[in-house]
């Protein structure tokens, strides 16, 4: 079975996240329904896991610098925070 762009080796891929990465446009366009390319919608799901991973790394090296092993809603606001507007919202 050929491996998903997406795919990190750990499994197939999440069917339900093009969907979420649809909707989400949906929003940004107004309610405006257009028609995406499958390509555009694998790079911007891509970008949004990214994103993520990212985010929630960040985060738990505020938990472990703190001395706690336990992500807090706080790790989460003060890694957005350090990481400012340029870096992501």
């Amino acid at each position: 079975m050929p491996m998903s762009p997406l795919s990190s080796g750990m499994g197939p891929p999440h069917p339900g996240g093009l969907s979420q990465v649809r909707e989400i446009c949906l929003m940004f366009t107004r309610g405006v329904d257009y028609h995406w390319q499958a390509t555009a919608l694998l790079a911007l799901q891509e970008a949004a896991e990214a994103f993520m991973v990212r985010l929630l790394e960040d985060a738990y090296l505020c938990s472990l610098h703190a001395r706690r092993v336990t992500l807090f809603p706080k790790d989460l606001q003060l890694a957005r925070r350090l990481r400012g507007l340029d870096n992501g919202i």
